[in-house]
């Protein structure tokens, strides 16, 4: 099981691949966060998810084979936080800071992260974006 720092702070792993300074660029640009229903888990920090993204898209593994043990959430729900910000229209002005401010980001694959309706890609068809 994946565990998140009980203080809020983000541990390591998540601060080397979203750094402090991106971080600060990129957390204004998200929705806030949908209110709750009683009951159910804790959410993944925003940051955290964001990291585990970019650890798929950086790789080119499945979103179902993010490995849990780096604290980035399950790739399911870096894949449903997505899906969340692209719904909310967060994430073409997210991918743009993002593409200003990572080094690799011309190594990155963002197609895999773009809405594609119908196509494999497409985040709004559910299991079949995995």
């Amino acid at each position: 099981m994946t565990r998140f720092r009980r203080d809020g702070r983000p541990g390591t792993r998540v601060r080397q691949m979203v750094p402090d300074d991106l971080w600060r660029a990129v957390q204004p640009l998200l929705p806030p966060e949908r209110p709750k229903p009683e009951g159910g888990r804790p959410r993944v920090p925003d940051r955290a998810a964001l990291a585990g993204m970019l650890f798929v898209l950086r790789t080119g593994i499945s979103w179902t084979r993010l490995p849990g043990g780096l604290g980035l959430g399950s790739g399911m729900t870096c894949w449903r936080r997505l899906r969340e910000w692209q719904e909310a229209g967060a994430w073409p002005a997210l991918r743009l800071e993002l593409t200003r401010r990572l080094d690799d980001a011309d190594r990155i694959d963002w197609s895999r992260a773009e809405p594609n309706p119908g196509g494999p890609g497409d985040v709004s068809a559910g299991r079949r974006a995995l």
